[in-house]
């Protein structure tokens, strides 16, 4: 596809894997970013490596950070994972909540994008159907994107920095229905926050929850 790059940071879940097939069909050659950052399970390691080798991505990378470090966290401490929460019905922010983590992700995906001279990073945050995460909202990518265009020496020679969200308005429906119409094979994704031994999602956490509802809904839509 020529010489046309972007980052995508990839978790190996519904979203960002989306994410990823959108940015292959406009053309980009995909360089996934995935972060072994201390999370309670490695399937979605897994997940993503699988969905890279789908997107026929150019390079994958999985970058080791210990967010353990600081916890504050379910998924990065030994806080139980909530379960059969009522999330239509919720707005607090729920102790998933990884403390500045996509901060960090996109501060890791800059730096890869300077080196290898790319401007366009692609990230699977959405602010409509998430369980209430602060930086999944425009307003904080749009901050960020202001930030690393003061940041870096491609914004001062002159080449913007795009951060693409193509999912940040949509509801999982719409999202899982734009994947499977791109062929995206949903059945090598994870979601589940707190898995079985044998990767078999719980069926009750909140991402679980949002991606049950996701595809029922999306049935309706196909």
């Amino acid at each position: 596809m020529g010489d046309k790059k972007a980052i995508l940071l990839l978790s190996g879940g519904l979203d960002s894997s989306t994410c990823g097939i959108i940015a292959r069909d406009m053309g980009f050659d995909i360089y996934a970013m995935t972060f072994a950052y201390g999370q309670r399970h490695e399937f979605e390691l897994t997940a993503a490596k699988k969905v890279a080798c789908f997107l026929s991505a150019k390079e994958h990378r999985i970058v080791n950070i210990d967010l353990r470090a600081f916890g504050s966290s379910a998924l990065t401490s030994d806080i139980d994972v909530p379960k059969a929460r009522d999330i239509s019905n919720s707005s607090d922010i729920p102790i998933t909540y990884v403390p500045a983590r996509n901060t960090i992700f996109l501060s890791y995906a800059l730096a890869w994008a300077e080196v290898i001279d790319c401007t366009d990073i692609f990230i699977g945050v959405n602010s409509i159907d998430y369980s209430g995460y602060p930086d999944c909202r425009p307003e904080y990518i749009a901050a960020y994107e202001k930030m690393a265009n003061l940041a870096t020496v491609a914004a001062i020679q002159g080449r913007t920095i795009k951060i693409h969200t193509p999912l940040i308005s949509l509801l999982k429906a719409q999202i899982i229905k734009i994947g499977l119409k791109a062929g995206m094979d949903y059945s090598i994704t994870h979601s589940c926050y707190d898995p079985a031994e044998d990767g078999t999602p719980c069926g009750l956490c909140d991402s679980c929850q949002i991606r049950k509802k996701g595809f029922d809904e999306a049935a309706l839509l196909l």
